[in-house]
């Protein structure tokens, strides 16, 4: 396999090729800023070994192969290159009480709460008490392990709306996933070589060899010692003692949006948790939309819905994060720094989402779903599996139907390429990005909140972007059906003051060049009849229909065309959303 080695002893039998530590005096194969960060993670965290990523083919295989001998994860033979990773139970979920910003200034964080409360809108640590934790955690958080040296891309690699990160980490199911969610390897390490900025990310499950306590599904973690801290006045990342995503793929939240969102402020653009979708009429007219919910509200399923309306067309351009940047005519432009999906799988169908289904059928890694007999995967939401096939939940057990607990974890995932969707739109990876009309806000709202309406202008869009409100979801650690406040659906993403946030957006309105500002609309397809519980509104491929009236809205010649103005913006005029088809389907009447 074609690896870039560091030094002159190469080992062999390990995941991948790497080095020996103590052969490693200089880093003369890497750009001087990115040798001189692997050489103080080294000093740091003293790995056995050294692995700079290149991300070939054959190095993804070694690296799944050595991880499947390890127990780490099994192959799914139902399926091509498919594999299943069960995870620690303590290591499920983003953890959003150890998730931190170190700066300076509180202030520069967080707004600065009453005493004795705590910010819903960030975590700030001090740099004094960030360093004691440090000490704490990374040195020797490595010994006798394999760090892997993996540089990266958020966005195509070149693009002008692009950025790059180097991150250290002795996970390969990081490797592994890092391979599908962002561009990486030798492409990036020869740009970093041009002398372009990196984030410097750093990440270990904290589980040094040898092991002084055994494994759980053998996946080392350090639940008790779990620490996500972002340094964006230095463009750093490090992370401690946690293997899940959120926590473990510093391209992801970390990077695309906690200090994403922080030299969007400074540049002058923005870092959204946003999906990006093209939708294109039976005229043959396309247009772009941004949507923010927050994790586990159905920006998936948007992004890559099969409209009913006929002669309505979706595609996707991403599913999670948008980085957004006025051009030189003054449009907005979007592109998805991810190169995968990182996908909630339980509800996920080929009801619900379709190309989902056939996005996550090759190449995909599956963590904490059940597994069937038959060497395949089931969740909660896809039929039952044929006759005869049994079932294995995602600790491990043996599952029936009717057991009182879950066969897949409510925050199980799939991790797929985004260029296996089969309605990938085919602007996805333009290094220009793409021209965003309509930004919309939604969440889980059960009551007190319509289908779809529009703000009356930038001001109040930024407004209701900053009043949104959401019922928790299994993404992170929070329990229950409590409705929590989730600005801009970027509550646990913020990497500075929410005023300061507020200002950035607002600031929008003012910029001295030629600006084309996007409409706004705010939509909610969970809302719930008070007396049976059930959704007022079927979702899915019929949420194209609020989607129908937003481009009407976006193409409209004067100010009330299909809508009727209210205290809160503008709502779609009676008949302005044919619900026919879907009230004689599905029993869902106008009063959504």
């Amino acid at each position: 396999m074609s690896c870039l080695l560091l030094g002159v002893i190469r080992r062999h039998g390990a995941v991948g090729a790497s080095v020996g530590v103590r052969s490693l005096t200089s880093f003369p194969s890497l750009p001087p800023a990115v040798a001189d960060f692997v050489k103080g993670a080294v000093d740091e965290c003293k790995p056995a070994h050294v692995h700079v990523v290149t991300g070939t083919p054959e190095e993804t295989a070694n690296i799944l192969a050595g991880l499947e001998k390890e127990g780490m994860v099994k192959r799914l033979n139902k399926y091509d290159n498919c594999w299943l990773a069960r995870t620690d139970p303590k290591d499920v979920a983003r953890v959003e009480s150890k998730t931190v910003i170190v700066t300076k200034n509180q202030r520069d964080t967080i707004p600065i709460p009453a005493g004795g409360v705590k910010s819903q809108l960030g975590s700030w640590m001090s740099n004094s008490d960030w360093q004691t934790a440090r000490k704490e955690r990374f040195p020797g958080c490595m010994t006798g392990r394999t760090m892997y040296v993996i540089p990266f891309s958020m966005g195509p690699v070149g693009s002008p709306l692009s950025k790059y990160g180097v991150q250290v980490t002795d996970s390969p199911y990081v490797v592994a996933s890092m391979g599908i969610m962002t561009r990486m390897g030798t492409p990036v390490l020869n740009k970093l070589s041009e002398g372009e900025e990196f984030v410097r990310c750093q990440h270990s499950l904290g589980r040094p060899l040898p092991l002084k306590a055994p494994l759980i599904n053998s996946w080392p973690c350090n639940p008790e010692q779990v620490l996500i801290s972002h340094l964006p006045d230095t463009r750093q990342i490090m992370s401690f003692g946690s293997g899940y995503g959120g926590n473990s793929l510093l391209g992801k939240k970390c990077f695309a949006l906690r200090i994403a969102s922080r030299i969007a402020k400074d540049e002058g653009w923005l870092a959204e948790h946003m999906l990006i979708l093209g939708i294109t009429n039976p005229q043959g007219v396309k247009r772009y939309v941004a949507a923010a919910f927050p994790s586990a509200c159905g920006k998936t399923n948007l992004a890559m819905m099969k409209p009913s309306l006929p002669g309505w067309k979706v595609e996707c351009v991403g599913d999670d994060i948008a980085w957004m940047k006025f051009d030189g005519q003054g449009k907005l432009r979007a592109i998805n720094p991810e190169n995968g999906f990182f996908g909630v799988a339980p509800g996920t169908s080929d009801k619900t989402n379709p190309y989902a289904m056939a996005t996550i059928a090759r190449n995909t890694v599956f963590t904490n779903v059940g597994e069937t007999s038959d060497g395949g995967v089931w969740w909660e939401g896809l039929d039952p599996p044929a006759p005869g096939v049994s079932l294995t939940d995602w600790h491990g057990k043996s599952w029936k139907h009717g057991s009182s607990t879950p066969c897949a974890h409510p925050n199980s995932r799939f991790c797929a390429p985004a260029a296996q969707c089969p309605i990938i739109d085919p602007l996805w990876e333009s290094e220009e990005g793409v021209p965003i009309d309509a930004i919309i806000f939604g969440g889980r709202r059960p009551e007190g909140v319509p289908l779809v309406y529009e703000s009356f202008n930038w001001q109040h869009g930024v407004f209701v972007g900053a009043s949104m409100r959401s019922e928790a979801t299994a993404a992170a650690e929070h329990h229950g059906k409590v409705i929590m406040h989730d600005p801009f659906a970027m509550r646990p993403f913020f990497g500075y003051n929410f005023g300061d946030y507020l200002s950035h957006w607002l600031s929008m309105e003012r910029r001295k060049a030629p600006t084309h500002l996007p409409k706004i609309f705010h939509v909610n397809w969970f809302r719930k009849d008070p007396a049976t519980g059930s959704y007022l509104w079927p979702g899915f491929g019929e949420n194209a229909r609020a989607l129908e009236w937003i481009f009407r809205r976006c193409s409209r010649e004067r100010e009330d065309e299909a809508a009727k103005k209210s205290i809160i913006g503008w709502l779609p005029e009676d008949g302005a959303i044919d619900t026919q088809r879907s009230e004689r389907q599905c029993g869902y009447g106008r009063s959504v």
